[in-house]
């Protein structure tokens, strides 16, 4: 397992953009599978974005589609999620997600095994 510590959350209004930014405490992911999912109050949580270990291969769930845009710096040792035209429904507790033991894209949570501690989206109308 990694550590992993997440910012770049807020407050934003509708139509406005945010960029959360993944780090590594303690150790480097250039070779792990990435993701980040997200939880809404009252619902489970769910896949926005992977991507796999070179940077070049990555998936995302149909509501984010077009809008948000997963990207790794492997200098910085930084996974990050840029999110454009936010919606009030992209609120939720963002998390990153990584693991050591695989390179390719994964959109499961049980195909992860390191998990942050989560920052806070709110987009209002």
């Amino acid at each position: 397992q990694v550590q992993l510590v997440e910012s770049g959350g807020g407050l934003v209004q509708a139509g406005g953009s945010l960029r959360l930014s993944c780090a590594a405490s303690g150790s480097t992911f250039s070779n792990y599978r990435m993701g980040w999912f997200r939880q809404a109050p009252g619902k489970e949580r769910e896949f926005v974005a992977t991507i796999d270990w070179s940077g070049t291969v990555s998936y995302y769930a149909d509501s984010v589609k077009g809008r948000f845009t997963i990207s790794r710096d492997k200098a910085k040792n930084t996974v990050d999620l840029q999110m454009n035209s936010l919606k009030p429904e992209d609120t939720a507790v963002y998390y990153c997600a990584a693991d050591p033991r695989h390179l390719t894209i994964a959109t499961m949570s049980a195909d992860f095994n390191s998990w942050g501690q989560g920052t806070q989206v709110t987009v209002s109308s």
